[in-house]
């Protein structure tokens, strides 16, 4: 695992590859993206996708949630960090992320944000999750990326949806410090 702090690399490298399938690892592994969200791959495949990641000199977080075979439970953050070389994981289950962060990986708390109840929920949920980094999504929203940068004290990324340079600047004028987006086109700014 790298030593840095994720919000230190989310600095210098503010675009967040997020991969979903084959076709976007195999597109990854091409980018310049430094930073890649893990969203898909199963037990069976998972170290070793990470250790293709890992080869290509990428920081890998694995979306816990996503994983096939996996459960919500804190073993399985256990197993990422024993039986991969990942440096993290992303959930959306405050004691999944506080499990990381106790066990030594970037811990990166994910929220869907789709109502009021959801955006008043998550400064509470943070506290207990003790998150390198919060990601919302949809991320193209930058009137609620300035309400959640005001009521956190940790880096947001902009996660789901930033479809283009619009969406991307927006989201930084707003407050992000990143952005997460499994578009190729991104990638590359």
């Amino acid at each position: 695992m790298d030593t840095t702090s994720l919000p230190s690399l989310l600095e210098e490298h503010p675009v967040v590859a997020s991969v979903k399938d084959e076709e976007g690892l195999e597109a990854v592994l091409r980018s310049e993206c430094k930073i890649v969200f893990l969203l898909h791959g199963s037990v069976l495949d998972l170290p070793s996708i990470v250790q293709r990641l890992k080869d290509d000199g990428r920081i890998v977080l694995v979306n816990v949630d996503l994983i096939e075979g996996f459960a919500g439970k804190e073993v399985v953050v256990r197993y990422v960090k024993e039986k991969t070389a990942a440096d993290g994981i992303l959930s959306s289950k405050a004691f999944m992320v506080r499990a990381a962060r106790e066990l030594g990986l970037f811990a990166v708390h994910r929220f869907f944000l789709i109502d009021s109840l959801s955006y008043h929920n998550l400064a509470a949920q943070v506290r207990k999750s003790n998150a390198d980094c919060v990601e919302i999504l949809p991320g193209c929203m930058p009137r609620v990326i300035s309400w959640v940068v005001a009521d956190i004290d940790v880096p947001l990324i902009a996660g789901g949806l930033v479809c283009d340079r619009d969406d991307v600047f927006a989201a930084l004028k707003a407050g992000a410090a990143a952005i997460a987006s499994s578009n190729r086109e991104v990638w590359k700014m």
